[in-house]
């Protein structure tokens, strides 16, 4: 795969859009992508998670509760951690999606903390072409999240329709 194809695109001379994404033909089986930058969770990004998804246990949002807990302060909500590791695929897995198709596998592997930095990278599983949607295919990658320490805090599968070249809504619309 040329490296500055999926980056940037030709709109003039000498002038060129900055663009996100793979189509389906340019995911290769084996190949890892590291996405960054990375993201520091604050004690307000969990609170508001927590909250938001009306996820009532006090080890999420209660600093007293949580001090007498075995993790001694407030432990990131799970589903902050995996809407984050996705967050950091989107810009090279799926930009060019039609439908997430699943998430499966997913393993919450090391506690996260506020304070906590994240990083994302995913590999790819498996794709194919779909039987019933001829300018679209399916990925599988599997996207693992890390903190600073290097410790695996997450891993899952997400399963996805992405475009084929020539079929995205990008190239009509101007984007």
């Amino acid at each position: 795969m040329d490296p500055i194809l999926p980056a940037y695109r030709e709109t003039g001379p000498n002038t060129y859009r900055e663009t996100s994404g793979l189509f389906f033909e340019d995911f290769v089986v084996g190949d890892t992508f590291e996405h960054r930058p990375g993201r520091t969770i604050t004690d307000t990004d969990n609170i508001w998670m927590t909250l938001l998804t009306m996820n009532t246990q006090p080890v999420h949002f209660d600093a007293a509760y949580a001090a007498a807990t075995e993790w001694k302060k407030m432990l990131v909500d799970s589903t902050l951690t995996i809407a984050m590791l996705t967050g950091m695929s989107v810009r090279t897995v799926s930009a060019k999606v039609v439908a997430n198709l699943g998430w499966d596998k997913v393993r919450a592997t090391h506690p996260v903390f506020a304070g906590d930095t994240l990083y994302a990278s995913s590999t790819i599983l498996a794709t194919r072409e779909s039987a019933s949607r001829p300018t679209q295919g399916i990925v599988t990658v599997e996207t693992a999240g890390t903190n600073q320490d290097g410790h695996v805090v997450m891993t899952f599968e997400r399963t996805m329709l992405i475009h084929k070249r020539g079929h995205a809504p990008e190239e009509e619309a101007n984007y």
